[in-house]
């Protein structure tokens, strides 16, 4: 079994900052891509960044200049840095990864629960 736990997630107020985290645990070989999403009410979930495990890292136009991805390839952990909040990144944060449990096997993909981040104005 593989899971990812998210957390670091809260109430915040417009222009704060928070870093999520979101550890990996279980039966992994490696981790590939890491990742961060976001869903808020009545809308998609949408890409935040993500970050290989080379550390290249690949963000959302509007998440650009505000937010940092980051991983420790040591702890299976990805971190998102998040700074200058606004209203509008109010939503549930889900960290992905695409992990192998096995040398034998290609990597699958797994989500955390999520964290809910709410920025007020």
């Amino acid at each position: 079994q593989v899971q990812l736990v998210e957390s670091g997630g809260g109430l915040v107020q417009a222009g704060e900052s928070l870093r999520l985290s979101c550890v990996a645990s279980g039966t992994i070989f490696s981790i590939n891509d890491m990742g961060w999403y976001r869903q808020a009410p009545g809308k998609q979930r949408e890409l935040v960044a993500t970050i290989t495990s080379g550390g290249d890292t690949n963000y959302a136009d509007s998440m650009k200049g505000r937010f940092t991805i980051s991983r420790d390839n040591t702890k299976n952990t990805v971190y998102l840095q998040m700074n200058s909040l606004k209203p509008e990144d109010t939503a549930v944060y889900y960290c992905n990864a695409d992990i192998r449990r096995s040398k034998w096997f290609a990597g699958q993909d797994y989500w955390g629960q999520g964290t809910q981040v709410v920025v007020s104005s």
